[in-house]
């Protein structure tokens, strides 16, 4: 490599944190050869993250079917028969219980997902509420998704103890139409806002294999790596299909479209959790490899993501002693 050519590649190269990504810049580079775009990921992922630790997450659904929310990818929804029955918040001592067997089996972190379109008020919220100090009692970081949020809630949930709030973007803005019309996007923005401002810290990603383009994969990056703070946690998720949804004939997705976003958000989020989401079972170990090569550093474990079917806690197990990775440890864990 010629001098001018390496300092090039040195600038290119330059890892900081900005907020001013443009769409131009974020599709540059989606599109870069695969090998050098993991090789830039890497490069991110090395100075802000241990290379070899994989924090595992234990999702549970905790009010299961019956939203009124007509997502066209979600079982959950009232709007189409896909053989879900519809449950009433669980028990807080069945929830807190399944929340000491994830800490139990290795799990850093607590996630709890209700179907609802706006978080409740009253009883149902209280319980949540009981929830999250149970939980957070664990020293697991937890974390929900209930919902739209008001910033009162939002206050509630951080003064019980909830570390971080899940509410995806799903796609882009201009593809979000064709997938969701019960809920607008800036309705998403606000409660995003409404957790940050309580000092809750944000997990927000998306879903792939939809019908959307590499644009709109582009798209959603762009809305995440220009918030500020950025997420600290990006849930990326390849589409199980379910039947009776809209989606339920979807077309495959080319794994290697999950790897170019993971690396394309490694390179723009470089402090976040990328968490290799939902659609594992659809992946080949290869692909899972790639993904944790491009800049995922974090797994949900366990037999099921709320309704949506999940590798075998051994599967993950030896995935990761073939890969030389290992559990992040919830002591060495600073957020």
């Amino acid at each position: 490599m010629n001098p001018a050519a390496a300092q090039t590649r040195e600038r290119d190269l330059k890892i900081e944190i900005r907020h001013d990504w443009t769409r131009g810049e974020i599709r540059e580079i989606y599109e870069l050869p695969l090998t050098e775009l993991l090789f830039r990921a890497q490069t991110v992922h090395r100075t802000y993250h241990k290379p070899d630790e994989i924090q595992m997450c234990r999702l549970l659904s905790i009010k299961t079917g019956g939203c009124p929310e007509d997502c066209a990818y979600c079982p959950q929804s009232a709007h189409y028969s896909t053989g879900l029955e519809r449950e009433s918040v669980l028990d807080v001592e069945e929830v807190l219980a399944a929340a000491r067997r994830a800490k139990n089996e290795g799990a850093t972190r607590f996630c709890m997902g209700a179907a609802w379109r706006d978080a409740p008020h009253g009883k149902e919220f209280e319980a949540v509420l009981t929830m999250v100090r149970g939980a957070a009692e664990t020293g697991m970081e937890v974390c929900c998704t209930l919902g739209m949020l008001t910033d009162e809630q939002a206050r509630a949930l951080k003064s019980a103890g909830l570390t971080a709030y899940n509410h995806n973007l799903d796609t882009s803005p201009e593809f979000y139409g064709e997938i969701i019309h019960t809920r607008v996007y800036e309705e998403r923005l606000r409660t995003i806002a409404a957790v940050r401002n309580a000092g809750i810290t944000v997990c927000c990603g998306g879903i792939l294999g939809m019908g959307e383009s590499a644009e709109d994969r582009v798209g959603l990056i762009e809305q995440l790596a220009r918030l500020n703070p950025h997420p600290e946690s990006v849930p990326i998720n390849m589409l199980v299909r379910a039947e009776g949804t809209p989606l339920a004939n979807a077309a495959d997705l080319d794994p290697l479209v999950m790897v170019r976003t993971i690396a394309t958000t490694r390179i723009t989020m470089p402090r976040a959790m990328v968490r290799l989401a939902a659609g594992r079972l659809q992946m080949s170990r290869e692909a899972a490899a790639l993904c944790f090569l491009a800049g995922a550093n974090s797994i949900f474990t366990g037999e099921k993501l709320l309704t949506t079917p999940n590798p075998e806690k051994s599967e993950d197990e030896a995935l990761l002693r073939d890969l030389g990775l290992k559990p992040l440890e919830l002591e060495s864990h600073e957020g």
